[in-house]
């Protein structure tokens, strides 16, 4: 080693190493970065020895200190749900008007029913309850179940078509696929939907044909539709006579609504949901969606006990 070349301007021994005429020089580590060099080694055993850091099989070593970031984090959501229980419990028992009475309980019950909303509706629904075709949108004004905070809980809780023994349920014939109407038929009936369809100024029914499907509609749909196509929210039969329609509303899509019958599942949330996240849920939409008022009770004048015969209605048809 002491017959190593030193660089003359440096003054400092080179390694022998040279590369089309450059040398390398054998300068030494800052003093500094070794120390904290070797303070990291260190500290990584310290590391090792006391949390969770090795994968050994089918599991890890777990440190002597015991620490978990999936137990420390179930221990802040139960906190956060014990936290908030007598929120959540309030809620469970409260009306509209109570909610809308107490300015805790409403911004409680719109933070967490947004938040239920964005992890287990927006996917379907959209962002904001804009949806989709085939998934209703939820921040207008229209409910083919019902649009009070009491409709919207209780489709909720039992879903459309799912599993649930009370599930909200219809189901429109396949008029094309199962050849109940024919070609022609079909035809005219989509004419004769767009021709009550009284807010739709996009399509020109042809007037013919509609004349036709007037008599199939009385025929075949107004059971449910009703004659006037007003819907039925008993039965879950929408309103044709706006223009707000689920898969489409262009002359095509309604024609293959008639053919297909189509119809979505939405699950019920029922044993997802305690009472108090699914009433926050619902508040949420309701409010969303410039829900209706819950039905008054009906009045009972003070003689009798029968229901007064001029009790106020429920919400009008949309």
């Amino acid at each position: 080693m002491a017959d190593r070349e030193r660089d003359h301007v440096s003054g400092t021994e080179t390694t022998g190493h040279e590369w089309d005429g450059l040398k390398e020089l054998d300068t030494p580590l800052p003093r500094w970065w070794l120390y904290i060099f070797y303070a990291c080694i260190l500290a990584a055993v310290i590391y090792w020895v006391l949390m969770p850091a090795w994968p050994i099989g089918n599991g890890y070593t777990k440190g002597i200190l015991g620490f978990s970031d999936r137990s420390n984090v179930a221990a802040d959501v139960n906190a956060l749900r014990s936290a908030r229980a007598p929120l959540f419990e309030r809620l469970a028992s409260a009306s509209t008007a109570e909610i809308a009475a107490d300015p805790e309980l409403q911004e409680f019950a719109r933070a967490a029913g947004e938040s239920v909303f964005g992890d287990y509706c927006r996917t379907c629904h959209g962002a904001g309850g804009a949806g989709a075709p085939g998934y209703p949108v939820l921040a207008d004004d229209v409910w083919i179940w019902g649009g009070s905070l009491a409709d919207i809980e209780h489709t909720l809780r039992v879903g459309v078509r799912a599993d649930h023994p009370d599930t909200r349920m219809s189901m429109m014939p396949a008029f094309g696929r199962d050849q109940l109407l024919n070609t022609q038929q079909i035809g005219d009936v989509t004419e004769h939907v767009i021709a009550i369809s009284t807010a739709n100024t996009r399509l020109h029914a042809d007037n013919a044909a509609a004349a036709r499907g007037a008599v199939i509609f009385q025929e075949q749909c107004a059971a449910c539709h009703g004659t006037g196509g007003a819907g039925d929210r008993a039965v879950g039969a929408p309103s044709l006579n706006d223009d707000v329609w689920l898969y489409g509303g262009s002359r095509e899509e309604i024609r293959r609504q008639v053919e297909m019958g189509r119809g979505g599942v939405m699950p019920s949330w029922e044993r997802r949901f305690d009472a108090g996240t699914l009433r926050a849920l619902a508040y949420y939409v309701h409010e969303m969606g410039g829900g209706e008022a819950d039905a008054p009770p009906p009045v009972i004048p003070a003689s009798t006990s029968e229901p007064a015969q001029n009790a106020a209605p429920g919400a009008p048809l949309r």
